[in-house]
This record gives C-alpha cells, structure tokens and sequence, in this order.
C-alpha cells in the first residue's frame, strides 16, 4: 500500500471513530436527560402529545397527561399546554383529547390551553413560544417521555423558552425495553440533525 493510500486509510478510520464516539455520547446525553426530573416551578407546563383513538388518550398521550396532571396539582404552574394536531383520518386534534381529559380529572377549564397545529414536534414547540409570551415569564415545564427530553429542550432553547425537564415514568414505553431503545436510539440521530440544522428550524 503506498504512503498516501495509508494516509488516507488513517484518517478515515480516524473520522469513523470520531463519528461513532460522537454518536455513542448522544445516546449517554438522551438517557442521562431522561433519566432526570427537574421538576420544580414555572410559567407554563407543556405536554407533548401522542397518539389518540377516536378520541380517546393512547396510553402513551394518558401517562403524559396524568404528568403534567400531577404537576399542576403540586402547584408547580398555573397553567398546562397541551400540543398536538389532528392526524390523518382523525377528526380531532390530540391536544383537544389532551384537553378533555385534564379537565375530566380535576384541572380547570381555565387553566389549560391548546395547540392544536403542531403535527411535528418542531411545529408544536413553535407554536409554544407564541402561547407563552402573554405569561409573565418563559419557563416551561417539559411533559414527554424520557427518550424525548433532550431534542425538546435543545427545541425549546432554540425558541427562546427557559426549558425544565420532567419525563413520565409511567409511560408503556419505559416498561418495554426493545420499544425504549428503538426511541433512545432514533432520538440519538435526530439530536445532531436538531443541532446540525438549527438555523433552518425558523424556516421550516
């Protein structure tokens, strides 16, 4: 092998090893921000939606809310943001149902608002921004689940919002192992292409 072809062969090698050790501390970053509650008070509780049928909250979407239920309780906000759009072939939006479901176990009607455009996560923390500016401050309580914590507070940040960090641990997908890693793991691409692509995030 001549010289330059080994030079080259080094260097590659050496930029795979970067990449690899790059991504496998972006996969650290999203179990270590998952894995940890910053719960504490704020301007708004925001609760990231998830899938409904026919109205009813899949129990991912219900172990978020009953969350950010429990957190309005505590007193930590006064009010919960529920986000989340209408999907194909449904009739309602998810934060509609997210809506509905706070207010049928305990919270005030005039405590919870809605976002009811977001179809992506980037869209819904957008749309949060605007609903935050009339509070007196821009701290947010985060509601999703582990694996999402990380992406959502690089989103919020990016926004302009003061992000705390509070993940449901009650959620179905915690208590299954292959499902948890299938999202830590696609979060663990989605980060970098967050970061990567940050500038582009208030034109999309």
């Amino acid at each position: 092998m001549e010289p330059r072809t080994r030079r080259t062969t080094r260097i590659l090698r050496a930029l795979a090893a970067l990449l690899v050790l790059g991504w496998l501390g972006t996969v650290v970053a999203v179990l270590v921000v998952g894995g940890r509650d910053q719960a504490a008070p704020a301007d708004a509780i925001v609760v990231l939606g998830a899938a409904q049928y026919e109205g009813r909250p899949s129990p991912v979407l219900r172990a978020r809310l009953d969350h950010a239920r429990d957190l309005y309780q505590r007193g930590l906000a006064p009010v919960v943001i529920v986000t989340g759009g209408t999907g194909v072939g449904d009739t309602t939006s998810e934060a509609a149902v997210g809506r509905r479901y706070l207010l049928q176990h305990g919270v005030p009607d005039s405590a919870v608002v809605m976002e009811t455009h977001g179809r992506t996560t980037i869209e819904s923390m957008r749309a949060v921004r605007s609903l935050v500016d009339p509070l007196p401050g821009d701290t947010v309580l985060l509601v999703s689940d582990g694996f999402h914590m990380l992406r959502l507070a690089i989103l919020a940040r990016h926004f302009g919002l003061r992000p705390l960090t509070s993940p449901t641990q009650a959620s179905p997908i915690e208590a299954h192992a292959g499902q948890r890693w299938k999202y830590v793991l696609s979060e663990s691409i989605k980060v970098p292409l967050t970061l990567l692509f940050e500038g582009a995030l208030d034109r999309s």
